[in-house]
């Protein structure tokens, strides 16, 4: 049996990361997942803008190295995207909450989706985005993304837009998260991604270790707590995790020491 390292939140007051025992955990014990956006990236008003530090990426490389290739992102993000931003690395990746999946084999698998009826959403949209200045259209396959990241004051008046664009079609699910609305063709999501994860190669048999920022993650801190991981949320919010840290910037130094601490424990084993 897989020793409990992480608590169960169930106060809603996650401890300090630094709380975390990191010598509690072993290369060949761990399944690391992480999201991207306010996780490996800074968030920023255009999507396309972001960037990850060269020193992040190596340390991804060093992790995907120690753990036999036990690392993979989960994210809101189309996979392509994801290669792009963590190029040259080509990491195991849950994309679009779900929707898509990249096994550490290399093989895709992704969940039915109803485009024609996320079309019609996509026009209702676009028609409240050329309204409205600074609101920012994201189209993926399976989903459409508002940003509302330029303009906060008309949250509620997007939130009212979705909803009546998505006019109760049961085939679609809406996601809030930070200064974004997210409308997806299936019913995927982060958590079905990790336990999936958790059935294959080299990830069975691991404690799940879960990182992300965002409300949309809240459901795999949940999964997490069932299989007695890790989770931790990053910067601020009531949260499922059982652990926080302060910012992007801090939670990338602590994975860029976690990863020298693995190679360590190589060397010294």
């Amino acid at each position: 049996m897989i020793p409990l390292i992480s608590r169960n939140n169930m106060a809603g007051r996650p401890e300090p990361l630094t709380k975390l025992d990191k010598n509690a955990l072993h290369p060949h014990e761990v399944a690391i997942f992480l999201d991207f956006d306010g996780t490996l990236a800074d968030i920023a008003d255009d999507p396309a803008a972001v960037a990850v530090p060269r020193q992040t990426i190596d340390a991804l490389a060093r992790l995907e190295k120690v753990t036999g290739g036990a690392v993979a992102i989960v994210t809101g993000r189309p996979i392509s995207e994801i290669d792009h931003f963590l190029s040259p690395l080509n990491l195991p990746i849950a994309g679009v909450h779900g929707l898509e999946r990249r096994g550490a084999d290399g093989s895709m698998s992704s969940v039915p989706t109803d485009e024609r009826a996320l079309e019609g959403v996509a026009e209702s949209l676009e028609r409240y985005r050329d309204r409205n200045e600074g609101i920012f259209i994201e189209r993926k396959q399976g989903s459409i993304a508002l940003h509302y990241r330029k303009r906060p004051e008309l949250e509620a008046a997007s939130k009212t837009a979705v909803h009546e664009a998505v006019n109760g079609n049961a085939g679609l699910h809406i996601l809030n998260g930070k200064k974004v609305i997210e409308i997806k063709a299936g019913k995927a999501t982060k958590a079905d991604a990790l336990k999936a994860f958790l059935k294959e190669p080299p990830f069975n048999g691991r404690i799940p270790l879960f990182a992300g920022d965002d409300v949309t993650d809240e459901d795999a801190f949940l999964a997490i707590a069932d299989d007695r991981g890790v989770s931790i949320k990053i910067g601020e919010g009531e949260t499922a995790a059982a652990y926080r840290a302060d910012s992007t910037e801090s939670f990338r130094s602590w994975l860029d020491s976690l990863a020298g601490m693995f190679e360590q424990q190589q060397l010294t084993s």
